[in-house]
């Protein structure tokens, strides 16, 4: 715990799922001076082992009473455990579809009133690169997967509206060290201005659920956080600096997905026959 931490930024418990995956190894990093005790979990082995302040727990997000056990006395949840990448959906409908149900059964149970979701911009990977979005754009998933996320943001939806658990739901962008091609340029999301997003997601009061597009102050964007205005996040970051680079790269051609849709490539991922 950060000494120097306000109090009322700083929460007794906070459980954090995916822990051992790319981003919640940063944000087990990140996110310490939000709580006394930060819990971690992950299916994988993670490492080191637990240090101060921290508890390491294992578990499978599909096992309904494991997951039960694991949300017990924690305060606020960030839920980034589940599968990220495109998958066959017997893998997805384990880890990101039941494993979401039994998060937010367990959050029901234990009187846990926040979450963090880490959504995903392919909730609405099948618009075009030239559609600019706001959270109340029709969602049009483009995979397997984010059929899954378009699933926890109605999970987090209805269980805000029937048992007052309020979560922000963050539709990730691309959150690398930089963006690693032209459509990350729009997309990225630094790692200090997602810690930022998931400070406000925490502390601000009455958010129901909202819905907010994570992406850093880039250039070219193709969403819009007006609806999100109440979190208060302003984006610190650009993609800018590293344009020179990312455009030295081989240009795609012109009707590759990953130059035309919003979810780039995940739009041609599978059939996995």
């Amino acid at each position: 715990m950060n000494p120097s931490q306000p109090a009322s930024r700083c929460l007794k418990r906070i459980l954090l799922t995916g822990a051992a995956g790319g981003l919640g190894k940063v944000l087990r990093e990140t996110t310490r001076p939000f709580a006394e005790v930060l819990r971690l979990s992950d299916i994988a082995a993670m490492a080191p082992a637990a240090g101060p302040h921290e508890e390491v727990i294992p578990c499978d997000l599909a096992d309904k009473a494991a997951v039960d056990a694991l949300v017990q006395g924690v305060d606020a949840i960030l839920h980034f455990g589940g599968i990220s990448v495109e998958r066959p959906f017997e893998e997805i409908l384990e880890a990101n579809i039941r494993g979401v149900f039994n998060l937010y059964e367990a959050a029901r149970r234990h009187g846990v009133k926040r979450v963090v979701f880490a959504s995903s911009n392919h909730v609405i990977g099948f618009y075009r690169q030239d559609q600019r979005l706001d959270a109340a754009s029709p969602r049009r998933p483009d995979g397997y997967y984010g059929l899954s996320k378009s699933f926890g943001e109605d999970m987090a939806s209805f269980y805000y509206d029937r048992y007052g658990i309020e979560t922000v739901s963050i539709r990730i962008g691309s959150s690398f060290p930089e963006p690693q091609n032209r459509r990350m340029m729009s997309t990225w999301l630094s790692y200090d201005d997602l810690t930022q997003l998931i400070e406000k997601s925490l502390f601000t009061p009455d958010v129901g659920h909202t819905l907010v597009y994570g992406m850093s102050d880039n250039r070219e964007v193709w969403w819009d956080n007006h609806l999100a205005s109440h979190l208060g996040y302003r984006p610190k970051d650009s993609s800018e600096p590293f344009r020179a680079k990312v455009e030295s790269q081989p240009a795609p051609a012109a009707d590759d997905p990953v130059a035309v849709y919003q979810g780039g490539a995940f739009v041609a991922a599978g059939p996995f026959d």
